[in-house]
């Protein structure tokens, strides 16, 4: 597919995105060694975590479009749907986070901030203000469902095999049915966010947004 038609973005915000993925990188190798300390080694567990996996895939895309804008390369459209997707998976980061289950978290306050409030809000600005990806078509919005359906699909055949999920309303024991309600809620909510950052790849600022392919 082609490229988006934007303009080249300042460099300082390339280096900042670097920074910033690299930043939030090192908190998750921080907390991973916080939990090897106390006998917690396994990375399929802890990347088993939500938060924890789409900040480390949200930080991977942050470097390589720091990396582009360095370059004064324009970004491919699919590595745009891409952020549209990591956007909307952060946001339900902290909405759930910071609205459901507040305070269950096992990690140090600072890194619970960081990850569930900062980084979140971080990338949704990135998003809102740096104008460096086309408007995304409303009939993809289906692509922010694969990487999280792929997750609980994960998460529930460990549930039932080896008995693990990382987080509580995801548990075998609440039965079929409440587990479908969860996760069709979780679904419903990761769509409302994703129309919301569809709507804001939309919305033009200062000049009239083109849409991708």
């Amino acid at each position: 597919m082609p490229d988006a038609p934007e303009s080249p973005t300042p460099r300082p915000v390339g280096i900042a995105r670097i920074v910033v993925g690299l930043a939030v990188i090192s908190v998750l190798v921080h907390t991973y060694l916080l939990g090897v300390s106390a006998g917690r080694t396994s990375l399929f567990d802890y990347f088993g975590y939500f938060t924890n996996l789409t900040s480390l895939l949200t930080s991977a895309l942050f470097i390589a479009t720091g990396i582009l804008t360095l370059r004064r390369r324009r970004h491919p459209l699919w590595l745009s749907y891409a952020r549209g997707v990591a956007v909307t998976c952060m946001l339900l980061v902290a909405v759930i986070y910071n609205l459901v289950v507040p305070g269950t978290g096992s990690a140090p306050a600072w890194v619970s901030v960081t990850l569930h409030a900062v980084f979140p809000l971080l990338v949704a600005l990135d998003w809102m203000l740096i104008r460096d990806h086309p408007a995304l078509r409303w009939r993809h919005l289906w692509v922010v469902t694969v990487y999280p359906l792929v997750w609980i699909v994960v998460v529930l055949i460990r549930g039932a095999t080896d008995g693990w999920v990382p987080y509580g309303f995801l548990l075998p024991a609440h039965g079929p049915a409440t587990l479908a309600l969860h996760v069709l809620g979780l679904l419903a909510t990761l769509l409302a966010l994703g129309a919301l950052v569809w709507l804001a790849s939309r919305v033009p600022l200062g000049r009239p947004r083109k849409p991708g392919p």
